[in-house]
């Protein structure tokens, strides 16, 4: 059994301790409305940073 930190880690053929994703990240990774609100906080702050610039 793996101890409790090392529950994230999975073995691959490129590494010995890749970063596996827990449930709740690929949950906010699939989720269309989540990522329609990060699409929207992106570009509202990629407008302020543009607006400073001009």
């Amino acid at each position: 059994m793996a101890r409790e930190e090392e529950v994230n880690f999975g073995r691959s053929s490129q590494s010995n301790t890749t970063m596996i994703p827990g449930r709740f990240a690929r949950a906010m990774r699939t989720n269309v409305i989540w990522q329609f609100l990060r699409f929207v906080v992106i570009n509202l702050k990629m407008l302020v940073v543009v607006s400073k610039s001009h």
